[in-house]
């Protein structure tokens, strides 16, 4: 199903470690509106999207973000490197080493490991379309949130690069969700499955 390309959709090339900074960012990895649960959560409701257009940019946009996973394990990886003890101790990541060393483990910023139910599939359209909008814009919250906190330029420029990922996504989330409700009438606006809808009191 895919083709994998060696390289980062957008280079990260970190020249001062920050442990402080990777615990953080490390929220985008595994934190409840992280690129782990986005690409599990996209991947998995394209199945009961009805349309191939929208299963389509289900398969497109979890794949993309397959590929920032692969840029937030690179931007902790190189954040994380060659940190003394002392560093490790004084920038924060000291509770985080003890468990995982320096590896890249999927959690939130407040050590909360990463957990599916903090993502939904219910094999409604609309509803996982409105899931998926919702989880565009708290994605890009938090990186707005990151950006807010850190300073180093080549750390905010790929953080930056994501977020604007996040935009177009919730865009294309949009323009599924019109493409979808375009096709509905009342009888199931609310379930697809017409064998489940007990109507919508409009009388139709």
């Amino acid at each position: 199903m895919w083709v994998y390309e060696k390289k980062l959709q957008f280079p990260v090339k970190i020249k001062t470690p920050n442990a402080s900074y990777a615990k953080i960012i490390m929220s985008q990895l595994g934190g409840p509106d992280g690129e782990v649960g986005a690409s599990m959560r996209y991947l998995n409701q394209r199945f009961t999207m009805p349309d191939d257009l929208n299963k389509g940019l289900l398969t497109d946009v979890g794949t993309e973000e397959l590929a920032h996973q692969e840029i937030i394990g690179a931007i902790l990886y190189q954040l994380t490197k060659n940190l003394s003890p002392e560093q490790i101790k004084n920038q924060g990541l000291d509770s985080y080493f003890v468990d995982h060393t320096a590896g890249i483990w999927p959690q939130a910023a407040s050590g909360m490991p990463f957990s599916s139910a903090s993502l939904q599939c219910t094999g409604d359209p609309l509803a996982d379309l409105f899931e998926d909008l919702a989880a565009e814009q708290k994605a890009r919250l938090t990186y707005d949130n990151i950006l807010r906190l850190i300073d180093d330029p080549d750390v905010i420029a790929p953080i930056r690069f994501l977020r604007a990922r996040e935009v177009v996504h919730f865009q294309r989330f949009g323009e599924g969700l019109r493409r979808l409700q375009d096709k509905l009438d009342c009888k199931n606006y609310y379930a697809y499955n017409p064998s489940y809808d007990k109507g919508c009191g409009c009388g139709n």
